[in-house]
């Protein structure tokens, strides 16, 4: 593990720090990084056993051979967003709310993302052209929502989100912002931030947390900046084999979340994107571990279950989405 001080003063781990402790990772690695980028902070580097294959933190982040093997139901647009892009940098699915995204870029990159391959263009972040584009668009779209996402929203500069966060609010009565930084990067939950979301506010934040051990001291400190400004932050978990399969696992990491006053949002079946396989949970084994976990805590602690179809219709609730898999179209069957 890293756990000495000047690993937390780095921004990021470093390639050879990570394979001095994983040299098995060094034939993968570059393949990998190609298909989609490995960057892991140093203050999440510091949360895991490095030298553990089956770290529950390690397995999120570091490159896996089985990421470069295709399997059957790997998706290049695994929740349809692409159809639900009117202009680029936009995601609109939902007659409420729409979907800005700032940027492809994130502070670190979990393998299993279900925008791996998402590509409005080449770039890492939209043009000026573009930047006007999707902001005229949310505009016109009298929604009550404008959700700021990614990449991560909070990997641009303060600049930058103040423009979109004044733009969002002139858009809509409520401004939501989907990032994993003060999980992945605490250091970026600035008093400055803080002020930002204060002034442009009602302004929530959903951060991305999979395991208890992602919930160290740095990130504590984050989130009770957010808190303590009045910002309400709510969770959002991925299911993951290896990582929260497991529902002592799952009710640690709702019960710590709560005690931080964080709200247990959403609890995500894990989408089909391309190299993400080996991290996958069979729907019908989370429907059980669900059970299980709402008999461990409080209606406060247990988060909604959704299922993101491939179909761009938007999240359902996973067992009446298992449900309608399940049943045979009218006509057919007995």
């Amino acid at each position: 593990m890293y756990h000495d001080g000047p690993e937390r003063t780095r921004a990021m781990a470093s390639k050879e720090e990570l394979l001095e402790a994983r040299p098995d990772l060094a034939a993968v690695w570059e393949a990998a990084d190609r298909a989609f980028p490995v960057r892991v902070t140093s203050s999440f580097a510091a949360r895991m056993d490095t030298a553990d294959p089956n770290d529950p933190l390690a397995l999120q982040v570091l490159p896996d051979p089985a990421e470069l093997v295709s399997h059957a139901g790997d998706l290049l647009d695994p929740v349809g967003d692409e159809a639900c892009s009117p202009v680029p940098w936009i995601v609109h699915k939902y007659p409420s709310r729409v979907l800005v995204l700032l940027t492809k870029r994130c502070h670190l990159y979990c393998r299993y993302c279900f925008r791996r391959d998402h590509d409005p263009g080449d770039a890492q972040d939209p043009s000026e052209e573009d930047w006007e584009r999707a902001w005229a668009y949310v505009a016109q779209a009298g929604v009550e929502e404008v959700i700021l996402s990614g990449g991560d929203p909070l990997a641009v500069n303060d600049r930058r989100l103040a423009d979109a966060l004044r733009r969002a609010r002139e858009a809509a009565p409520v401004v939501r912002i989907h990032t994993r930084a003060p999980i992945t990067f605490p250091r970026r939950v600035t008093p400055q931030l803080v002020a930002l979301l204060q002034e442009h506010g009602p302004a929530w934040v959903v951060v991305h947390c999979n395991h208890p051990r992602e919930l160290a001291p740095d990130v504590d400190e984050a989130l009770a900046r957010l808190v303590d400004g009045g910002v309400p932050v709510l969770n959002q978990t991925v299911l993951l084999r290896g990582v929260n399969d497991d529902p002592d696992v799952l009710a640690q990491l709702c019960r710590e979340l709560v005690r931080r006053r964080v709200f247990p949002y959403y609890l995500h079946q894990t989408d089909h994107a391309r190299g993400n396989a080996h991290l996958r949970v069979p729907l019908d084994e989370t429907l059980r571990l669900v059970d299980e976990l709402k008999v461990r805590v409080s209606g406060v602690a247990f988060p909604r279950h959704v299922v993101d179809p491939p179909d761009g219709r938007g999240k359902m609730d996973a067992r009446r989405y298992a449900e309608s898999v399940e049943r045979p179209p009218e006509g057919e069957g007995t």
